[in-house]
């Protein structure tokens, strides 16, 4: 019997002992992250699609690197997480809320944030286990 192979190559998620979370000021850091949360959150900067990492780092006055290193030890997420779960959730919102019943998937998707529907349809379907429309219909349904 010929042995089965897996259509993907996915390797356990290593552990990484990063040397720079031992200098990030927690002072410092505690700052930042109430900053990034007012940026990101507040402001709804995860809605332009070319808001980047960089551009933050910029507004806030730092570097990429350790803008970086303060997302993952406030948030245990990288950049592109955190930006992509504030998308999600306004995209939960808007499948849901009848105001929005008019628009199409890759509007609702445009109007969170995600440049294009692959990635909104790929972000969340990695958060929430279904594409959006399913969501949709399920929750409407109810």
């Amino acid at each position: 019997m010929k042995e089965q192979t897996k259509p993907y190559k996915i390797k356990a998620k290593a552990e990484k002992n990063a040397d720079y979370r031992n200098l990030i000021r927690a002072e410092l850091a505690d700052e930042l992250y109430d900053r990034i949360l007012t940026i990101v959150v507040a402001q709804k900067k995860y809605r332009d699609p070319d808001y980047s990492a960089k551009q933050l780092a910029k507004d806030l006055d730092t570097n990429p690197r350790y803008l970086s290193a303060v997302i993952n030890s406030r948030f245990g997420m990288n950049y592109s997480n955190l930006v992509n779960g504030c998308r999600i959730r306004d995209a939960v919102h808007m499948l849901v809320d009848r105001r929005y019943l008019d628009k199409t998937m890759e509007e609702i998707g445009k109007m969170c944030g995600f440049a294009n529907r692959q990635s909104f349809y790929a972000a969340f379907f990695r958060e929430k286990g279904e594409a959006p429309h399913q969501y949709k219909k399920r929750h409407l349904s109810m």
